[in-house]
């Protein structure tokens, strides 16, 4: 694996793909039917209000797709909906990714676990692949002793 990918970032596609059509109709939508919506009461505060809450509903869509994960030789700074946290490579203990995990857990040495909703099981063999290259990272950087706990598991 070429040193320059091995830092690539860490970005879920499935998610990205269905928040982008998601998003885009659920504001448009919104929009659509407060410039064209007519009837008893349907007034400017309403048409105001329907705009914020499709303004709103993209934005939270925009936190759902905007998940990272950024390895670095230093460490890995992990971003989900709404936390990031920035990790030293010895901070990870293990890689967990069983067959029916949405995404990628972290077991940490302050004894705590990290989802890493970057790396999804929604994106099939391309997370498969994300969560065996982050497994060699934490090998290659960390400090704790390699066990089988590390590798992803796959079914």
């Amino acid at each position: 694996m070429p040193d320059g990918d091995l830092y690539a970032t860490f970005r879920p596609r499935f998610a990205l793909i269905a928040g982008a059509i998601t998003g885009t109709v659920f504001v448009v939508g919104c929009i659509v039917v407060a410039l064209t919506g007519v009837g008893p009461g349907f007034d400017t505060g309403q048409r105001i209000a329907i705009i914020v809450v499709g303004l709103l509903g993209g934005w939270l869509v925009e936190l759902l797709v905007n998940t990272r994960a950024v390895p670095s030789p230093q460490g890995l700074v992990v971003s989900n909906i709404v936390r990031r946290r920035a990790l030293e490579w010895p901070e990870v203990l293990a890689v967990h990714f069983g067959p029916n995990d949405p995404w990628v857990v972290l077991d940490l040495a302050d004894g705590k676990t990290l989802a890493v909703m970057a790396i999804q099981r929604a994106d099939g063999a391309r997370g498969t692949r994300a969560a065996n290259r982050l497994v060699h990272l934490v090998e290659l950087h960390g400090e704790a002793p390699e066990t089988p706990s590390s590798s992803p598991e796959r079914h």
